[in-house]
């Protein structure tokens, strides 16, 4: 009797999940409805466990950039390679530039507010020293990381290029002995 009863609680069971399996493949994901367990030595029990995680993208690596007795005659331009990481199927990212000038205008001021200004150029690999040209608060085209972790602790260590440029025009209108200043924010948004 108790072997006929296990039969059937088996054949219930099996056609139970066949009938979400086959639900499943019309309509939304749908779980298992969890076995329960009988009496038993032991007695046993079964649950669907699901989990997924937000698009997120992070950058690490970056380092201030500084011009130092820099001659106006020659233009200056200043490339570092950075870590980007996305956790997107296609490890996809934008990357939007914003700097601290006025309307988020890439520029450079010093104590008396004359100011100077600078282009941020983004290269989708590292070793670049010129990239695409990044307008101020817009997001640019899509890049690929080739970032494994989120730090890039294990290769590549380095998965992009920022490099930022001062025009010999623009060079040319500045005080010497004066320090100019500005804060470039880079901001990565996956895809």
């Amino acid at each position: 009797m108790t072997t006929q009863l296990n039969t059937k609680r088996g054949i219930a069971r099996a056609l139970t999940l066949a009938a979400v399996a086959a639900g499943s493949l019309i309509a939304t994901p749908a779980l298992a409805t969890p076995h329960q367990g009988s009496l038993g030595n032991p007695s046993q029990g079964d649950i669907t466990i699901t989990a997924s995680v937000q698009a997120r993208a992070r950058l690490t690596g970056l380092s201030d950039v500084t011009f130092t007795n820099q001659d106006p005659g020659t233009a200056a331009a200043k490339a570092q390679d950075v870590c980007v990481w996305s956790n997107t199927s296609g490890k996809t990212y934008t990357v939007t530039a914003t700097g601290d000038g006025s309307s988020s205008a890439f520029t450079l001021k010093n104590s008396a507010n004359a100011t100077v200004p600078y282009t941020v150029e983004w290269a989708g690999t590292s070793g670049q020293t010129g990239g695409t040209l990044l307008a101020a608060s817009t997001a640019s085209a899509s890049f690929t990381s080739g970032a494994v972790d989120q730090t890039c602790s294990s290769a590549p260590s380095t998965t992009a290029s920022l490099v930022v440029k001062i025009g010999t025009t623009d060079l040319g209108t500045m005080t010497a002995g004066s320090s100019y200043s500005g804060v470039l924010t880079l901001s990565i948004a996956p895809l």
